[in-house]
């Protein structure tokens, strides 16, 4: 089997889970997010339904491999009791979410069959 490189990783995502009992939970941590990491990501807009893959509510963080360490470690220090699902992009959605995904907070099945439509 050849090993897969880390240099084949474009960018990340980190998608922040919520539901409605969490919600404004949520849009304070956003806050936050958009103040202290500042320059070192891209936020997405706060989906107030399941989309994609993702089986809660939820917003994305896109970030540059360059700045993983530093918004990981922000997140994993910051996140709370919300739950963060996290991905590589390498080109291949299917594997980026389903192996070679990360977690901080407790994990969630999610949709894999959107990859496949």
């Amino acid at each position: 089997m050849n090993s897969l490189q880390p240099s084949s990783i474009t960018s990340w995502h980190a998608h922040v889970y919520f539901a409605a009992d969490s919600r404004e939970m949520a849009w304070t941590l956003r806050e936050r997010i958009q103040v202290e990491l500042a320059g070192f990501m891209e936020m997405g807009r706060f989906h107030e339904k399941p989309i994609g893959p993702h089986p809660m509510w939820s917003y994305q963080l896109a970030l540059p491999s360059a700045h993983f360490s530093h918004v990981m470690g922000w997140l994993a220090l910051n996140h709370g009791a919300l739950d963060v699902f996290v991905h590589p992009n390498t080109g291949d959605a299917l594997r980026d979410h389903r192996d070679c995904a990360l977690w901080l907070g407790h994990s969630h099945t999610l949709n894999l069959a959107v990859f496949s439509a």
